[in-house]
Order: C-alpha cells, then structure tokens, then sequence
C-alpha cells in the first residue's frame, strides 16, 4: 500500500466546468472581436494556458494580464458554491486515502481558480500538492506540471495515473509517463485516445475505472 499516486486535472475532470468558462469567455471576447462558440473554445481555448491563447489570438492586446485575470475573477464569480463534484470522484478520493495512495491536482487554472474549485466541490484538504501550470516553467501541453507533481510526491511515473479532460492535458501526462486516463466530460474515446490517453472513462463510475486503480501497487485484484 501507499506506493502509488492519483494526478487529477480540474476543470472538466473533477468538476464539469467548462460551460462556466465558456460563458465568460464568450462574453469576454465578443467586445474584442472574437466570437467564441462552443467548437471554437473546445479547439482554441479548452486545457491551454490563457496566456497561450491571448498570444495567439490578441497577440496585440495592451494588457493580457489583466485580462486574464479579470477573466478569472468573473469565473470565481459565476461559480456556484456548493457545486457537485464529477460522478465517482468522492468516493475515488475516499478509496484513495484508505490505501495510501498519495494525491495530486495538476492543473492550468491559477492557484485562486483551483482552491476555489476545490471548496466549491468540498475537496480543497484532500490532496497532498496542488501544481499549478503557470507557476512551472512551462504549462501544459508540456510534461513539466506533471513531472513537478511526481517530483512532490516523490513518486516514479510508472506507478502513477493521471485523469485529463482535454488533449493539452492528455499530452502532458502522457509525456511525462504517467498512465494516462481521458476523462469524456466534453471529448470522444477517439479524440482522447488520439492525444495519447491509454484509456478514457465516462466519468468515476466507469466500470473500466476498477483495472486502471488496479495497476496501483496495493490496490486490490
């Protein structure tokens, strides 16, 4: 027991987020120019840093900074409190601790966006880490947020699994040797498993969850 480790992204895989923030950026945009509908924020936005996507898209935009912080704040804002937690993910988490595994959310949203999603679902003192993508040397779709968290953990790659919601996600944690799980929130099996996921689940009640926890050391056969 206790030598394996759980990586979870956030948004849209421990929480279904991503119609909050599509909305924000939605209204965002529109000002700017940019019409942000569903297939747009799904190819351009979903899983990438804002800056990333400021970079591209506004590449001569005065102060991208402020504007994703203000983007941020309006979705700290538009956040429920409570807010229900992806199907599965309590009692996965509960499981967790009773077998020792460590825990860790990797993810791209600011450190304010993660602990308020975490409150918000009621899991903010459940994980070991919390490795934010800004505060790496570089974001996913690099390797390096997940890398960071198994450094943390001090645990290797073979013996942890990463749950991604987006193709950044999967392509970071598949990078960095994680066995990597696509969670289908917003995304198809295909399109997941294109980006590098071994396996993808509808949610924490998949009954294909059971032999991915079970190539963790201890867990049960």
């Amino acid at each position: 027991m206790g030598q394996g480790a759980l990586l979870f992204d956030l948004d849209g895989t421990m929480l279904h987020s991503d119609p909050i923030h599509l909305a924000v950026f939605a209204d965002m945009m529109a000002p700017l120019g940019l019409d942000v509908s569903e297939d747009f924020y799904m190819t351009h936005v979903h899983g990438r840093l804002n800056v990333d996507f400021f970079a591209e898209f506004l590449p001569d935009h005065p102060d991208p900074q402020r504007l994703s912080d203000d983007k941020e704040a309006a979705f700290r804002a538009r956040l429920p409190r409570p807010y229900p937690a992806m199907a599965g993910v309590v009692a996965l988490m509960a499981r967790a601790r009773a077998q020792g595994w460590k825990r860790a959310v990797v993810t791209n949203a600011m450190r304010p966006n993660a602990e308020c999603m975490l409150d918000a679902i009621g899991l903010r003192d459940q994980f070991d880490t919390i490795i934010i993508g800004e505060e790496c040397s570089r974001g996913k779709p690099d390797p390096e947020p997940y890398r960071a968290a198994m450094a943390a953990l001090d645990v290797a790659p073979e013996h942890a699994i990463a749950f991604e919601d987006s193709p950044s996600g999967v392509r970071a944690a598949a990078a960095s040797g994680a066995y990597t799980v696509g969670i289908r929130s917003s995304l198809d099996d295909a399109t997941l498993r294109a980006a590098g996921a071994h396996v993808t689940l509808s949610d924490f009640t998949d009954p294909a969850l059971a032999p991915v926890l079970a190539r963790l050391s201890g867990a049960p056969q």
